[in-house]
């Protein structure tokens, strides 16, 4: 079984400030720093230091060097990765002093990815390997539809949540990961696209989760809820992981952390339970560091952790 990450790639401006800025305000930040980013490169970063190999495909521009330099340091498979005369994407990174984070995301080289790109990417992989995706690249559907016919297992990760998920079949998705926010937004967007009454829009992320599976009783769900723990649904299998506590510095590749754990954990054939631990753990550490792809440990320093 291989692992391929057709994901996004980004250069990490990160401010740091007292508190987030508002509406019409100015605020100066204290501090500067440019990190490796990109919730595709950070969960094949994670992926990769979690002890699984994996193939990363996507797109970076001609500024792009630092990102490619990143993967390939962490033992990723990058002949899949495209260079263009564009652009990279970038995102501006507010972290707050209470180690909390709000993100701008600027698609750039991640936008530009081909047909035949993803044709000619897709053709080295077969049925039942992973292919996981996130929300910040183009030609989504297409990349379901194409690896849905190959029997890949398709992971999806619905961030940021936008109109392209409108086009998504998700009854073609096997595993879907998402956090609190994402689970409201892609609930209110398939009551949307389902036309189900607005009324019944359940409220709480649990009951999301549990919305999201009964419309899609194949799906697998995995819902991380910060401090709060995650769950997982399939079938009629429910488990609750608590969150490890720790004193927060920057939550900013918590989710990403998570993410490349747990799918690193079942492709070596560990349940959901035991995965969904060692994901705990690591992304408890992640936060515990400044940056994104920085932040994610190794999984000596999990297996050893408490």
């Amino acid at each position: 079984m291989k692992i391929l990450n057709f994901g996004s790639l980004n250069i990490d401006k990160v401010y740091q400030v007292k508190d987030f800025v508002r509406p019409g305000e100015t605020i100066s930040s204290k501090k500067l720093e440019f990190f490796c980013g990109g919730k595709g490169l950070n969960q094949s970063i994670a992926i990769s230091r979690a002890g699984a190999p994996v193939y990363h495909a996507g797109c970076i521009g001609y500024d792009g060097d630092m990102l490619s330099d990143a993967l390939t340091a962490s033992h990723i498979h990058t002949e899949y990765l495209k260079k263009l005369e564009i652009p990279t994407g970038h995102a501006i990174i507010q972290v707050s002093d209470t180690g909390q984070n709000c993100i701008i995301l600027f698609g750039g080289a991640n936008q530009a990815i081909t047909e035949s790109q993803i044709r000619e990417t897709l053709s080295h992989f077969s049925a039942g390997d992973i292919l996981l995706l996130q929300n910040e690249i183009n030609h989504l559907a297409l990349l379901i539809e194409q690896a849905f016919e190959k029997g890949m297992q398709i992971y999806l990760n619905p961030s940021p949540v936008t109109e392209q998920l409108k086009e998504i079949s998700l009854d073609k998705i096997s595993c879907l990961i998402l956090n609190e926010i994402e689970a409201a937004d892609l609930c209110a967007s398939e009551w949307e696209k389902q036309k189900l009454a607005a009324s019944s829009l359940p409220e709480s992320p649990k009951e999301c989760a549990r919305a999201l599976h009964s419309l899609y009783p194949g799906l697998q769900i995995l819902l991380t809820m910060g401090t709060g723990g995650s769950i997982f649904l399939s079938g009629q299998k429910f488990h609750f992981q608590e969150a490890f506590p720790v004193n927060a510095v920057d939550t900013t590749a918590a989710g990403d952390t998570f993410t490349g754990y747990f799918i690193a954990a079942v492709s070596r054939g560990d349940t959901a339970e035991a995965a969904m631990e060692e994901a705990a753990k690591a992304s408890a550490i992640a936060v515990t560091r400044a940056g994104a792809s920085a932040s994610i440990p190794l999984r000596e320093e999990v297996l050893a952790w408490k």
